[in-house]
């Protein structure tokens, strides 16, 4: 279990993969050390993304995988490095016709996150407008909230990320973090 209560995600734009790198938040707000790179592979059938320690991609540190090829409904598993589960997300298609949702759970926890903001979620259903900002609340069941993603405007994404709630691992939120931009691609 790993724990920091702010960090950001910000993706590099390359031709064959979405690339992404985790920053912890130094205490004056600014950009700290990097704490992990994630790797998407473009055009996938089973949807993955891997984080890793280092710009070589030699150590695997976690990341998050769908259950099913090409099911929508299937849900992700969040592993760490040797592959051990340390949470679980699938979005929830029901409740996302007008707001996109997602369920979540961990270790101790489980919660619900969906776009804070309902007009914007139904602007950005009929606008290919790249800068509307999305910004997602997870809370749980007693409505205390788990963390928050949100997608700061900028011509790259970059979001930050706050996690008030120290029972949920920064891996299970730097991969829901990177989830809302790569499977809602953003």
């Amino acid at each position: 279990m790993q724990h920091y209560p702010k960090f950001y995600i910000k993706q590099r734009i390359t031709m064959m993969v979405n690339r992404y790198e985790i920053r912890v938040a130094n205490p004056d707000g600014t950009e700290g050390a990097l704490i992990a790179l994630a790797q998407q592979k473009r055009m996938a059938l089973k949807e993955q993304v891997t984080f890793y320690a280092d710009e070589a991609r030699t150590q695997p540190l976690f990341g998050f995988k769908a259950r099913k090829v090409m099911d929508l409904n299937s849900g992700y598993d969040i592993t760490d490095g040797g592959g051990q589960p340390i949470g679980y997300f699938k979005k929830d298609f029901g409740a996302s016709l007008l707001r996109s949702t997602f369920l979540l759970s961990g270790p101790g926890y489980e919660g619900k996150g969906q776009e804070e903001n309902q007009v914007v979620a139904i602007l950005r259903r009929f606008l290919d407008f790249p800068f509307l900002p999305i910004h997602f609340v997870y809370d749980d069941d007693q409505g205390n909230q788990l963390l928050r993603i949100e997608r700061q405007f900028a011509l790259r994404d970059k979001y930050t990320v706050t996690v008030p709630d120290s029972r949920v691992d920064y891996r299970v939120a730097a991969c829901l973090g990177v989830a809302m931009d790569a499977l809602m691609a953003r």
